[in-house]
């Protein structure tokens, strides 16, 4: 889906924050039907989709996280991100490779990302989030790295990293190695499709 502050065609789209994403979320998954979902977040959807595991763990089944993982309580994308910038672009391919692997991706895809892409709303990047419902812990959780290896995330974990502080609370949590660059669906998408599938088998 369409994250709220993502769609070019809303005018309003700078304004958006996370709040609006998670509910957009829980509004998708509420139009399915009344059984939980097999949730999937890439890269910053980490943000609004931890929101939801947090407010309404009994709408997810199963959460695969595509080289991404859950947040912690106060985490924001970037807190210090100027109150006078409405959004951020997408940097120059050489910034974002800095940034997060693009391996794997041609040139027709890398101009095809260029293309495509909406800034960031600045209220997105700024909100950080209150995680206070510990439940969120027990809903069965898929770890797909592609940019860093399973074992390098399990010496992350082992090592206290920030970045997965909350990984070591998940009491159930299947790592899956997809080596390949930041964005899975553009450089390898049959091989996610088809781990995505066997994750939701798993239920």
């Amino acid at each position: 889906m369409t994250l709220p502050g993502l769609d070019e065609h809303d005018a309003d789209r700078a304004l958006k924050t996370i709040d609006d994403q998670a509910a957009a979320i829980r509004d998708v998954i509420a139009a399915q039907g009344d059984q939980p979902v097999i949730l999937v977040a890439h890269s910053g959807a980490n943000v609004p989709v931890s929101l939801i595991l947090d407010r309404h763990p009994e709408l997810v089944a199963r959460v695969v996280w595509v080289d991404s993982g859950p947040v912690a309580d106060g985490t924001a994308f970037a807190p210090e991100f100027p109150a006078e910038l409405q959004d951020l672009p997408l940097p120059s391919f050489d910034d974002l490779g800095q940034q997060a692997s693009i391996e794997g991706l041609s040139a027709e895809a890398l101009e095809r990302f260029r293309t495509k892409s909406v800034p960031q709303p600045g209220p997105v990047l700024r909100q950080s989030v209150e995680l206070t419902n510990e439940t969120r812990h027990r809903i069965p959780t898929t770890l797909v790295c592609c940019s860093i290896s399973g074992e390098q995330v399990r010496q992350l974990v082992k090592a206290g990293h920030p970045m997965f502080a909350e990984v070591v609370n998940l009491e159930s949590a299947e790592v899956v190695d997809l080596p390949t660059g930041h964005w899975p669906m553009w450089s390898r998408p049959r091989d996610l499709a088809e781990i995505i599938r066997a994750a939701s088998l798993t239920n």
